[in-house]
C-alpha cells in the first residue's frame, strides 16, 4: 500500500492524502537532498528507525522551518504522517523493541519473557488490563476478544517497570486504540477526551467528543505524558 493509499484508509481527506504525499516525495525530498542528508527520495525509505534520524535532521533546515512556518506545520505533519505509515506497514518498531529486549544480558529469562508479551499486547500485562478496566475504557464493550491491550506513556519512553504497570495501560477496541497509540486522541485532566484537529472524520473511526474515561490516581502522570508528549505534536497544525 502507498503513502496516499494509507492516508486515505486512516481517514485524510483526498487533498489532504496528496498534499502529505505531495510533500514527502516532492519539496521536502529536495530539501532533503540538497542537504547532503540522502541521495534518495525520502518516499524509498522503508526503515522507521533511519526515518527518525533523518526528520529529526530536516527539522534543522533552515527552508524546512521557513516553509513550515508558513504553512502552520503542513510539513511537519506531513513527516509525522508518513512514520506513522512506515510503522504500520512494517511492524518495525515492535520487532526492534523485541530484538533488543531478547539481547539485553541486565533481564533474566523470565522477565524477558514477560516483557516481550507486554510488548505485543499479550500476557499478564493484558490480563491486568482485563481486570482493571472490565471492558474498553471508552465504550465499556466488555467482549474482551476484541480488545487491545494499549501503553498510555509509548513502550519505547517507558522502562521496564513502567511497561508492566497496568496503570500504564488502557483497554481499547482497536479503532481507538489505534488513533490513541498515534497521539489523535487524549484525555484531558478530568478525563475528557481531546481530539486532535488533524484526524479527519473521527465519527467513522468512533471517536465522539462526547467520551471520558474514569481512571486512579495511578494512571495520572502515564497519562499527562500522553497528553503533553504523544498529543502536543498534532496541536495547532493545520493541513
Amino acid at each position: 500500500m502507498d503513502f496516499e493509499t494509507w492516508l486515505l484508509k486512516v481517514g485524510k481527506s483526498e487533498r489532504s492524502a496528496k498534499s502529505y504525499a505531495g510533500a514527502v516525495s516532492g519539496v521536502i525530498s529536495t530539501w532533503a537532498m540538497e542537504a547532503g542528508l540522502t541521495d534518495c527520495s525520502l518516499m524509498d525509505i522503508r526503515s522507521t528507525k533511519q526515518w527518525s534520524e533523518l526528520t529529526n535532521k530536516i527539522n534543522d533546515i533552515e527552508i524546512f522551518q521557513t516553509r513550515n512556518t508558513k504553512g502552520k506545520g503542513m510539513y511537519s505533519s506531513a513527516l509525522n504522517a508518513f512514520a506513522g505509515y512506515l510503522a504500520d506497514i512494517t511492524a518495525e518498531d515492535i520487532q526492534e523493541d523485541i530484538t533488543a529486549l531478547l539481547g539485553d544480558p541486565t533481564i533474566d529469562k523470565t522477565e524477558k519473557a514477560t516483557l516481550v508479551n507486554a510488548r505485543v499486547g499479550q500476557g499478564k500485562f493484558r490480563q491486568l488490563l482485563i481486570d482493571q478496566w472490565q471492558g474498553c475504557a471508552l465504550t465499556g464493550f466488555s467482549d474482551s476478544r476484541f480488545l487491545v491491550a494499549s501503553h498510555i506513556k509509548p513502550w519505547r519512553n517507558s522502562s521496564n517497570q513502567e511497561r508492566l504497570d497496568p496503570f500504564n495501560g488502557l483497554l481499547l477496541l482497536p479503532n481507538l486504540d489505534k488513533v490513541f497509540d498515534l497521539g489523535y486522541i487524549s484525555f484531558a485532566v478530568d478525563g475528557d477526551i481531546m481530539i486532535s484537529s488533524e484526524l479527519e472524520k473521527p465519527a467513522m473511526l468512533g471517536v465522539k467528543p462526547d467520551m471520558v474515561i474514569k481512571f486512579d490516581e495511578g494512571h495520572r502522570d502515564y497519562l499527562t505524558y500522553h497528553r503533553e508528549i504523544v498529543f502536543e505534536k498534532h496541536l495547532n497544525r493545520a493541513d
